[in-house]
């Protein structure tokens, strides 16, 4: 378990399962707290328990049931209504606070316990209905974009997570990204091989080496730290179009064509 505190928002990092955290978000002041992705119940009711918190609401970020599996024992446990909040286009049960992904224009919420307003970003292309929630500067953004990597595309096309990677890319770049897995080294390794003499990627791979070996959590990251490293953010760049086509030895040079080149490449690294 580890926190991280600013000027606003606590957010608490859960590990679960093999490689999966799960984000508790407290605001300075206030006991009630909202929790992101639980795929676990049990991790996130012993941190409520030992910490005496009440929680407030869930935020999902898409179906997958790593992220959704502990919503109902968590309403459960709560014994009074609270705020849950997902993709209305996805078969999640348990929402009542569904919120539309047909359209591509971002949206907003308010949190009623913070009193805080949280943008909803439409992020398809590891599901089609998956979504990001923006607040005070902190991202959270489920398995779009990963540190050094991105989400699968399990239902989405090349094109739909090349645009919700940009739109990602053109966040503020002081935006922390609070990604639902660790997955850091393993996506560092395959940048490494891409674009073996980005002074960035190889200064960034020993910190989080370091990290690991301290089993301290590589993430947050941030928008300008995945800039720099994250291949899948770097399309237009000169170095990853040559890597990718000489691997593939193609001549492709439009951004989404070297993307789906790339995301083909790490599926099979």
């Amino acid at each position: 378990m580890q926190a991280i505190e600013f000027s606003e928002l606590k957010i608490t990092l859960l590990a679960a399962f093999n490689d999966n955290y799960i984000w508790i978000i407290a605001q300075n002041g206030n006991q009630s707290v909202y929790v992101v992705d639980p795929g676990d119940a049990q991790v996130v009711i012993d941190y409520l328990d030992t910490e005496q918190l009440q929680l407030a609401g869930i935020l999902i970020t898409h179906h997958h049931h790593d992220h959704t599996g502990g919503i109902a024992k968590l309403l459960a446990y709560a014994g009074q209504q609270i705020e849950v909040y997902g993709p209305d286009s996805e078969n999640i049960a348990n929402l009542n606070n569904p919120i539309s992904t047909n359209s591509q224009i971002q949206t907003h919420i308010k949190l009623k316990q913070f009193k805080l307003r949280v943008d909803i970003i439409p992020l398809p292309g590891h599901t089609l209905g998956h979504i990001g929630y923006l607040m005070a500067g902190e991202l959270f953004c489920g398995d779009t974009l990963f540190s050094g990597g991105c989400g699968r595309l399990f239902e989405g096309t090349p094109m739909q997570m090349h645009d919700s990677l940009m739109t990602l890319s053109r966040l503020p770049a002081e935006t922390r990204v609070y990604c639902a897995h660790e997955y850091t080294l393993a996506n560092l390794d395959f940048a490494l091989s891409v674009e073996p003499t980005n002074p960035e990627l190889i200064q960034y791979h020993e910190l989080c080496l370091h990290k690991r070996n301290k089993q301290v959590a590589t993430i947050p990251t941030s928008i300008a730290t995945e800039r720099n490293i994250n291949p899948f953010l770097r399309c237009n760049a000169d170095t990853i179009k040559a890597s990718v086509n000489q691997h593939f030895m193609k001549n492709a040079s439009d951004p989404v064509d070297t993307f789906a080149l790339l995301r083909q490449w790490k599926d099979n690294f």
